[in-house]
């Protein structure tokens, strides 16, 4: 947090909404209840987390921990797999030096709902993956009645 003439603004990296003519991205920090006060989610996926994302999850549930943990065949990874969720993620890489030495780096990647399900808990943890971004597909979101 930094003080800058009386007001506070605080730095929350991975929250944040953003969107480009196909799709929106959010900061995977960001809870359900924090999305739905957020000025810069459209209405409509307002209303999508509300009728269908939270009959099923908490509304202190952020999206990192969700997509970390979702099944394949249940109701929320249906609804994740209807708006086309794609996950961008980081895991470790070691790469090993001319001298044999290994250094840890993160490569990034975008993975389908169905690539990160089917990493199983232990590889994601043996793996170092961290969740950075969701990507919604507005296409997938038309879909949606509400």
């Amino acid at each position: 947090m930094q003080m800058l003439k009386g007001k506070v603004t605080q730095y929350e990296d991975f929250k944040y909404v953003m969107q480009d003519t196909g799709s929106i991205y959010l900061g995977a920090r960001y809870s359900y209840q924090e999305l739905l006060e957020a000025e810069a989610v459209p209405f409509k996926l307002k209303a999508i987390l509300t009728h269908y994302i939270l009959k099923e999850s908490s509304p202190e549930t952020t999206l990192e921990s969700e997509f970390y943990y979702i099944e394949p065949g249940t109701f929320l990874f249906e609804t994740w797999q209807q708006l086309k969720a794609r996950v961008k993620v980081q895991v470790q890489v070691e790469k090993k030096s001319l001298f044999g030495k290994s250094k840890i780096n993160y490569q990034e990647k975008i993975l389908t709902l169905k690539e990160l399900s089917d990493i199983n808990l232990a590889r994601k943890k043996a793996s170092g993956l961290i969740i950075n971004e969701i990507i919604l597909s507005k296409l997938g979101m038309m879909t949606f009645s509400v």
